[in-house]
């Protein structure tokens, strides 16, 4: 090989791919970078089994909700944005009502309008922090949208295999979720007269009773409709908070009913039960309607029967006994009221009140506040002749001789254990 040949001589770098490759390759990339940005309709010839499916449409699933989370613009939110805001709103919630009742049996047709009606509830949320322009939700005639949205009919993921896999959004609870953050108590402080906006219109729609038929029809053992409820529950103690005198208007809109229903279920404890003890409680306080109205529903035997558990058990957790401490007080509510008296001497409550005296569990101290607010004054003299013909004299006088070291245990001084 001479120096020319050394020169001119390069190594074997390996065959290049054709540029037609190159391309078609690019252009794969491209359509899958795609498909995971939108995130919203997957296209598959033919999937490999139904659990890759049921996969295929979790993971849509999961985009889809951590793009909800991100704030695309991130500019600053004034009126002019909130309008405009709130006009996208109405253009998608009516394009979506349109095409829904258009293809009632084809979801297809209607599943972009859904996603997108979802994506602008989602940016909703940010007039949260400007309560002061609350105003142009009710002037704008976004509230009544609103809440004609708690009836949509939604389902989770619609799979159809070999050919689509898209979600659907279940748009009652994501209203549920937007009511519950421009509800928030610290919100609705900050501005009392955007509050006192909001709040009107949502009762003038007799948002109560929307949100109780919505819990109805909810699966509490899907976790995202156990949060839906437990939201559901949120707004009705942030409005009865920042205006009890709604308290009277909601259980007669159906809400007593539902949290007696509720409460009385055989289902296991969790949050939601001991959200519905406490709202329970806020209905009954200083209203002398409701417990007339939880009379009439035999709530006292729904009471009595929920607390007979803690007659010689104590609760397995503070969130549980929580619950109980808020059942108990809920029939003292009621006992105020003299009809409620005769309730619950005919559904033997003295007896289990004397009984949980005698067993000596936890709820021991609530049991005799409750047997204080059922016989005192004229009106509790049945009950006083009753108590005295089951013997719970033999069960109270020796409470009178010293405090029992269980009470002390749970923060019951002498002084107090006397007045009981």
């Amino acid at each position: 090989m001479d120096v020319g040949e050394l020169l001119n001589y390069q190594p074997d770098r390996g065959a290049k791919r054709p540029r037609d490759q190159d391309s078609h390759e690019e252009s794969r990339s491209k359509q899958k970078t795609a498909g995971r940005d939108t995130g919203r309709v997957l296209v598959r010839s033919e999937p490999d089994s139904e659990e890759q499916t049921g996969e295929d449409g979790e993971k849509i699933l999961e985009r889809l909700m951590d793009q909800d989370g991100e704030d695309p613009e991130g500019e600053p939110v004034d009126e002019s944005t909130v309008k405009k805001m709130i006009l996208t709103f109405e253009k998608r919630s009516y394009k979506n009502q349109e095409l829904r009742i258009k293809f009632p049996d084809n979801p297809e047709k209607f599943m972009e309008a859904e996603l997108d009606l979802n994506d602008i509830i989602q940016e909703m949320h940010v007039i949260a922090t400007i309560p002061e322009l609350y105003h142009l939700l009710v002037e704008l005639n976004a509230v009544h949208s609103l809440l004609g949205l708690l009836s949509h009919d939604n389902t989770d993921i619609l799979q159809k295999p070999q050919k689509i896999i898209f979600v659907k959004w279940k748009s009652h609870i994501a209203v549920v979720d937007l009511l519950q953050e421009l509800t928030d108590i610290d919100t609705l402080h900050e501005s009392e007269e955007g509050a006192e906006v909001l709040v009107d219109a949502l009762l003038e729609g007799q948002v109560v009773a929307l949100m109780v038929q919505n819990m109805e029809r909810l699966d509490e053992t899907v976790k995202e409709e156990a949060d839906g409820v437990y939201n559901t529950l949120a707004v009705i103690e942030n409005m009865a908070e920042f205006r009890p005198g709604l308290c009277t208007e909601a259980a007669q809109q159906g809400l007593m009913q539902w949290l007696l229903k509720r409460i009385k279920a055989k289902m296991p404890f969790d949050a939601n039960k001991l959200y519905c003890s406490e709202i329970l409680a806020i209905l009954l306080q200083n209203n002398d309607k409701t417990r007339e109205l939880l009379g009439e529903m035999d709530g006292i035997d729904v009471l009595l029967q929920q607390l007979s558990v803690f007659k010689r058990h104590n609760p397995a957790t503070a969130e549980e006994q929580e619950m109980m401490e808020n059942l108990f007080d809920a029939l003292c509510s009621c006992l105020m009221l003299p009809a409620n008296r005769d309730r619950f001497l005919r559904g033997e409550g003295l007896q289990l009140m004397n009984l949980m005296l005698r067993e000596k569990k936890m709820s021991r101290v609530s049991a005799l506040k409750v047997l204080d607010y059922g016989m005192i004054g004229p009106e509790g003299s049945d009950n006083c002749h009753k108590f005295v013909d089951i013997l719970g004299l033999r069960t109270i006088f020796p409470l009178f001789m010293k405090t029992p070291k269980k009470m002390k245990k749970v923060g019951i001084s002498d002084k107090e254990h006397e007045g009981l």
